[in-house]
């Protein structure tokens, strides 16, 4: 794989399986270089490059402008807890407040209107909602970003969210996968290992996704070990078993598999930033997220060519990937269009609506006992 063509193709297809995040609230001459090197699936804003709507409108259209290939434009927008948009628009209700309510039309309000803010600034992808169910064990870690304990309650929430996301133009996504409502510890800084049986896991937390399937375009997989299917304590965002076997093949899951930002504690504990791009996409997934360092984005890319220089098998395999998210983008080819700049009177607007929403969620929850 000495060929300029085979190169040029392995440099493609290692930035089609990254999503990259960066610091600043404008693209430095740094960031500028690396948008055009790697050529990143897409990238993600965080609150550090927030500032107004104006702004986030310009951000996104700068990266685009260095990006050949139509990127996705991400955001994690749950409301309340994980809510990148709070201080630039409106605070969004948490998925907990909205599921109290138990009215499904709010549920997938709930979904409208953050994706019309998504959409309004120039996102088209919204890594929500959290599907994860909402034990005892997780409520220091999960909070309100959970909303019940029974799947299928988790389920109606989750779907009507997905249809309100894509009724104002942007694609949602499960996660964590395969569950983190059994985790005590928080995957930012720490492996959670969840000691919890393959039957278990199968009628409680995986329902959601076996359910969901077809409804979800993108499934985000944890940085959580589950010795009790796997036999060791690899993430699950590293692991074939997990990923191909159980995602891929038993569920029969054909969206998109990102994987959470691997730059957290809990991948870290597998291996080095290279060693866990490659092996995330070797397990079967199709993005890798690198959140925060902007030499951890081209570590991995990097790495990724390397790997598939020497590599046939992965080669192949980083290629599977690459050509399924171009599928993918194709597929959803409505989300690329271009989005008008926000103006003044239009964010004002759906500012009102959010609050006008969040008022709504909070007067049908007083004096309501809270939601399991």
């Amino acid at each position: 794989m000495t060929s300029r063509t085979k190169i040029g193709d392995l440099q493609h297809a290692a930035g089609q399986s990254l999503i990259i995040g960066f610091d600043g609230t404008e693209i430095s001459p740094q960031v500028s270089s690396l948008l055009a090197c790697v050529q990143p699936a897409g990238v993600i804003l965080f609150a550090r490059n927030i500032v107004s709507p104006q702004q986030t409108y310009e951000l996104l259209q700068a990266c685009k402008r260095l990006i050949k290939v139509p990127p996705f434009l991400c955001v994690d927008m749950e409301g309340g807890l994980v809510d990148r948009l709070k201080k630039a628009i409106a605070p969004a209700p948490s998925p907990a407040a909205v599921f109290a309510t138990s009215d499904r039309k709010l549920f997938r309000r709930h979904g409208i209107i953050i994706g019309e803010e998504c959409r309004a600034v120039g996102f088209n992808i919204d890594f929500a909602p959290v599907s994860d169910l909402a034990f005892p064990a997780s409520r220091t870690v999960m909070s309100s970003r959970a909303v019940s304990s029974n799947p299928r309650q988790t389920i109606l929430y989750v779907r009507e969210f997905l249809k309100g996301l894509t009724a104002a133009g942007v694609r949602g996504c499960g996660k964590h996968f395969p569950g983190l409502g059994e985790g005590n510890l928080d995957s930012h800084t720490h492996l959670p290992v969840i000691q919890k049986s393959w039957k278990k896991l199968w009628t409680e937390d995986l329902l959601p996704y076996r359910t969901l399937r077809r409804e979800y375009p993108i499934v985000m997989v944890s940085h959580a070990a589950y010795p009790a299917v796997t036999g060791d304590n690899a993430p699950a965002s590293l692991s074939r078993k997990w990923i191909t076997d159980v995602l891929r093949k038993k569920i029969g899951f054909r969206g998109i598999i990102a994987s959470d930002d691997l730059e957290m504690g809990g991948a870290l504990s597998a291996g080095s930033i290279d060693q866990v791009a490659v092996e995330h996409v070797r397990a079967g997934g199709n993005l890798g997220l690198v959140c925060h360092k902007e030499e951890f984005v081209m570590s991995s890319y990097e790495a990724l060519i390397q790997e598939a220089e020497r590599n046939r098998k992965f080669a192949a395999r980083l290629t599977e990937s690459a050509n399924h998210v171009t599928t993918f983008k194709k597929r959803h080819s409505e989300i690329f269009k271009r989005v008008t700049a926000p103006t003044v009177g239009r964010m004002e607007s759906i500012s009102r609506r959010m609050w006008e929403f969040s008022e709504q969620v909070r007067l049908q929850t007083l004096g309501r006992p809270e939601s399991a």
